[in-house]
């Protein structure tokens, strides 16, 4: 919503308090209630009988807009009350209607229902409808019966730190189009749904559009473009051409749907454009493009163009792979299953087709080696790590940070304090196979003057040798499996990463076919092949 257009604008603002008392919170109003019956305090889950009382009392008092009592049967009465008070007095949503359905989960203590109001605003109403669920629990401190407060059980898409803002919109809406024309939806990609109100946020105005009037959520602690719920006032749609490619994002967006917590971006090598970026998380957030965790081996794209500028070696060059090796007291192994090999057949390519970690750690400690070299050659060749680049939505440019004793080792082999995203390892790729650093972008830098990030890019002879061994990973190493359903010039790299103690390690996987290289990362998904490497496979056969 536009800030300071109109008073009534201002006090049209719904704002949702991060609740943190939790089941622990001390209820006033329950208290009250309690101490006055002298009965004792009750413990463990609350009965069918509780649920239903509990939940027809919420429910009845949040009809009549009663903000007091509606907020007295939650366990975080201060925060709902105020939370009440701005739904019911300045969000201009009246009317309310509830009906409940059937209990369900565990002891039937989460109910569904549905919700029926009216938005008003300068003359202008509309029917709002929705539905949400609430569950009861019991209260630590006063042993009712309540109901466990969050921000989803007045509106299923709120969060903690959302707003609910009902005036003009802070920008005009956006029809937003592929490279093709064609109308790109969140309806159709439901992963492009936040990105998509980002940009109406950033670009609404360039676009040509006019804003409306409508009731929406505000992410403020996420800075996100704000999210529409009803439109009370038709505004003019502005067309915001972007670079996506509406045959690769449906294939993004399958794709990802197969395993939880996963993200993929797909680039267009020579150019740098975005063709496509989907995410398949439980908290909505774009991991795709923000996402900062260990990418595992596909960092060693990264450290053999650091072997190979420096002199160390090369792709034929001698790379031993033993079983383990020790850095600075620690020793470090590769994965299970994988040879040793210390012959003179052991070469930089041999290493990289296999994933062999111990010959990557062993090269990282030749002259001229030394804790810098990784961060030099991530920034001033592949373009990462300075905080510049400008895609036309909020994004990170990885972090592969000048490391001391054990993670100079680790981060060699993409653990210890590297951080990546998919973006950032698409765009690895795109620079290995064609030497040259374009910065990805989602939106044209020429809507609104924005320069784009600039590196180095690599030598021909670099380029070449690391575009060669990501071919023959592909077709004779750890990624050949995999990768066996495509067609065409065609490479990758496979990666797992252990992060935050967990017993399974994240899948990462990049490649290219063609002019298209994308990379994906699914939490917890084992090795690079097994979950991360099927993602970026529907990826290229969509886009090679």
């Amino acid at each position: 919503m536009r800030q300071g257009a109109k008073v009534a604008i201002v006090g049209g603002v719904f704002v949702v308090m991060v609740g943190g008392a939790g089941y622990g919170a001390y209820n006033f109003f329950g208290a009250l209630n309690e101490s006055g019956t002298g009965t004792e305090k009750r413990s463990g889950p609350p009965s069918g009988d509780e649920v239903a009382e509990t939940t027809e009392k919420f429910f009845a008092a949040w009809e009549k807009g009663d903000s007091a009592a509606a907020s007295s049967y939650t366990n975080n009465a201060q925060v709902a009350g105020k939370l009440f008070t701005s739904y019911l007095d300045t969000a201009r949503i009246d009317g309310v209607k509830i009906t409940p359905g059937k209990p369900t989960g565990a002891g039937g203590r989460t109910v569904p229902f549905s919700v029926e109001a009216t938005v008003s605003y300068e003359g202008k109403s509309e029917k709002l409808a929705y539905d949400s669920e609430l569950t009861v629990v019991r209260g630590k401190t006063t042993g009712q019966a309540l109901v466990d407060w969050e921000p989803s059980v007045v509106h299923p898409e709120l969060k903690d730190g959302d707003e609910l803002v009902t005036g003009e919109a802070d920008a005009p809406p956006i029809v937003a189009v592929d490279r093709d024309g064609r109308v790109l939806t969140k309806e159709k990609y439901p992963s492009l749904g936040p990105i998509l109100d980002t940009l109406r946020q950033r670009y609404g105005d360039q676009a040509g559009g006019t804003a409306g009037i409508e009731l929406a959520i505000r992410h403020t602690a996420t800075n996100a473009g704000d999210t529409p719920l009803l439109t009370l006032s038709e505004g003019k749609a502005g067309r915001l051409e972007t670079t996506i490619s509406a045959g690769v994002q449906a294939a993004a967006e399958k794709a990802v749907k197969q395993y939880a917590e996963s993200s993929v971006v797909a680039v267009k090598p020579s150019t740098g454009e975005v063709l496509a970026v989907a995410n398949h998380r439980e908290d909505a957030f774009n991991a795709a493009f923000e996402g900062q965790v260990p990418p595992g081996s596909t960092m060693k794209i990264i450290t053999a163009a650091t072997l190979i500028d420096n002199g160390v070696t090369s792709m034929n060059g001698p790379a031993p792979c033993p079983d383990t090796a020790t850095w600075k007291s620690q020793t470090f192994k590769n994965l299970p299953g994988l040879t040793a090999d210390e012959s003179s057949n052991a070469t930089l390519a041999n290493a990289f087709m296999r994933s062999c970690n111990t010959a990557f750690i062993k090269l990282i400690d030749e002259e001229p080696m030394d804790d810098s070299s990784l961060t030099q050659e991530a920034q001033e060749r592949f373009g990462l790590g300075k905080g510049d680049w400008k895609t036309g939505i909020v994004s990170t440019d990885g972090s592969v940070p000048a490391s001391t004793g054990p993670n100079r080792a680790a981060n060699a082999i993409g653990q210890g304090d590297v951080q990546m995203n998919p973006l950032n390892m698409a765009s690895v790729t795109a620079t290995a196979i064609t030497g040259t650093f374009r910065q990805p972008y989602l939106v044209s830098p020429e809507l609104d003057d924005r320069e784009l990030a600039t590196a180095r890019g690599l030598k021909a002879s670099t380029a070449q040798q690391l575009k060669q061994m990501m071919r023959l990973t592909a077709t004779q190493g750890t990624a050949a499996e995999v990768m066996r359903p495509l067609s065409g010039d065609i490479g990758a790299k496979t990666g797992s990463a252990e992060a935050d103690g967990r017993e399974v390690a994240d899948s990462w996987f990049t490649g290219f076919r063609g002019d298209v290289a994308a990379a994906a990362m699914v939490q917890k998904g084992g090795r690079g092949g097994e979950a991360a490497g099927p993602i970026v496979v529907s990826v290229l056969g969509a886009g090679g």
